[in-house]
């Protein structure tokens, strides 16, 4: 069983990830450096958790989440990876992508989403796609977040009971459950065509959410070469000087919020 993280712990330990995140965006925003993180795995294993954590300190027109739905009709007959690309970092940007386009070795194979040839092409075709991007220069990062069936199952449970949580199950992942084994299967099958030098799998023990969190981003930041880029200094000018023939309108004049609190 994994001991549980004590809330003081994982809070300094995450304040120290996230001034180094700040760091590493600085420094990916100086060099103009393009970086892809992928997020993907079981149902409830706490991707979304990690991807708020890595984004929370950052500049969201530095650093954005690609979090694509359902494919529209017209995405259909595109290109399998064109919607994709279309999410891709310019110069000195950092995306996250909340599942990626292995949702077609995942979710469309094993809830029959796409044909056989379509999967198949896509195992094929998957690590020539991301050697073009890693040699077009961009870093690629790719992450699997591992939850074991009994963790998943209490999480599940929770977000039953908890009305604010209950958006987070969908008819697919109820579906997901009752496929449990094919999607392992789908899995394996994934990585032993994708998990290749130029861009491997990078595991996460999820039964944790604390330690996945704090394990995932300390991994990110040896996997994308930065240094120390020391901001310029700045001073608040001082408050420009009032216009006097300027009268602020009385402030019983603006609506106002409720003060319920």
């Amino acid at each position: 069983m994994v001991t549980k993280l004590r809330k003081a712990e994982y809070e300094a330990e995450l304040a120290k990830l996230h001034l180094e995140l700040v760091k590493l965006q600085d420094w990916v925003k100086a060099r103009g450096m393009r970086v892809v993180v992928l997020f993907e795995g079981r149902d409830a294993a706490g991707k979304g958790g990690v991807i708020k954590r890595i984004s929370e300190p950052l500049n969201p027109r530095v650093c954005r989440i690609a979090a694509l739905g359902t494919p529209t009709e017209r995405e259909k007959s595109q290109w399998y990876f064109q919607r994709y690309v279309a999410q891709l970092p310019a110069a000195g940007e950092i995306v996250l992508f909340d599942r990626s386009w292995y949702n077609r070795a995942g979710v469309e194979h094993v809830m029959g989403f796409c044909a056989e040839p379509e999967y198949e092409d896509f195992l094929r075709a998957a690590p020539e796609f991301e050697r073009l991007l890693t040699r077009s220069g961009i870093i690629l990062v790719k992450y699997w977040f591992s939850v074991s069936d009994d963790e998943q199952e209490r999480r599940f449970q929770e977000r039953l009971a908890d009305r604010t949580k209950r958006w987070k199950i969908s008819p697919m992942d109820l579906e997901a459950r009752r496929r449990w084994f094919d999607y392992s299967k789908a899995k394996d099958v994934m990585f032993a065509h994708t998990d290749v030098e130029h861009s491997p799998w990078w595991s996460v023990d999820a039964d944790s959410k604390k330690r996945a969190r704090l394990n995932c981003i300390s991994h990110l930041l040896t996997r994308v070469p930065f240094e120390d880029v020391d901001p310029p200094d700045l001073k608040l000018p001082p408050r420009g000087k009032a216009d006097p023939g300027y009268e602020r309108p009385p402030i019983d004049s603006m609506r106002w919020v409720p003060a319920r609190f």
